[in-house]
């Protein structure tokens, strides 16, 4: 149910972009929207897990520094059936961890030193059975497309800002590119775009819980650090740029309730109970 959603919304956000694209310019329009999307892609794709390492300042940590970790890492990543991640480390007491890369052989996993001495063992390794879900149902590479397609939409939309102030882009208004449909391109759909970003991204938490907690084989144990984890990163919020936050596996940034439409994390209430809902022992 998930992957049907998360494929509806794709499309439904692909859409979006190809209607802005029609307003600025017809067909050559729609077809410049789709090769500006490409580039961004192609870039994101590339680069994604270097700037998301940068931008919560992840170092790298060896076996040798630290083998409890990579002991934990190498039997999830095996129970999933995945090459071995690299692993990285963020200095910070705050409890959270995210995955990153654009497949299983170019994979990192990340992880606060806060997290170590707020969980069990258990809870830890649920924690990263549920980070190799991300990498193994791709979710990395879904999330970097949707934001490009995304960026892409709100970069449109700030060239329609800026026609607004400087005399409109000129051409046939009976195409509709009249102030009505600027206001669309320039205000709402933005909004729409950044509502169906964040509904792809609580999508698939749910999918990486239910992936996680099947190769872990304990539900239970990744519930209960959820919990825990809700209830760190309320008390210790990290400071991390917004682009990042959705990344992680509670929302990093305060426990500040937002509005559920705009939430990057599904309700964790919401989470608990369908882990809690699954039957133990796969």
């Amino acid at each position: 149910m998930n992957l049907i959603k998360t494929g509806f919304l794709l499309i439904l956000l692909t859409g979006l972009l190809l209607l802005v694209g029609a307003y600025f310019g017809g067909e050559v329009g729609i077809i410049l929207a789709l090769g500006f999307a490409l580039i961004m892609n192609f870039g994101a794709y590339w680069f994604s897990d270097r700037i998301a390492l940068g931008m919560t300042h992840a170092k790298q940590v060896s076996e040798e520094s630290d083998p409890e970790l990579f002991a934990l890492v190498r039997e999830q990543a095996s129970l999933a059936g995945m090459p071995m991640p690299k692993v990285y480390e963020i200095q910070n007491e705050s409890p959270n961890a995210f995955a990153t890369g654009r497949n299983p052989q170019h994979a990192t996993v990340a992880v606060t030193t806060g997290i170590r001495s707020f969980l069990t063992r258990e809870e830890l390794s649920g924690v990263l059975a549920h980070e190799m879900a991300h990498v193994g149902n791709r979710d990395t590479l879904i999330m970097t497309v949707v934001a490009t397609i995304a960026g892409a939409i709100s970069m449109l939309a700030l060239l329609a800002q800026f026609s607004a102030i400087f005399g409109g882009m000129g051409g046939d208004r009976g195409r509709g590119q009249g102030i009505i449909g600027l206001l669309v391109v320039a205000i709402v759909m933005p909004i729409v775009a950044t509502i169906i970003r964040m509904a792809i991204s609580r999508a698939r938490e749910f999918q990486a819980d239910a992936t996680g907690a099947r190769t872990h084989g304990n539900p239970e144990a990744l519930a209960r650090a959820l919990e825990k984890l809700e209830m760190g990163s309320q008390a210790r919020p990290m400071k991390v740029p917004e682009a990042a936050s959705h990344l992680f596996i509670v929302n990093p940034l305060s426990g500040r309730s937002m509005a559920k439409l705009f939430s990057t994390h599904p309700p964790m209430e919401e989470r608990v109970r369908r882990l809690r809902n699954m039957p133990p022992n796969y």
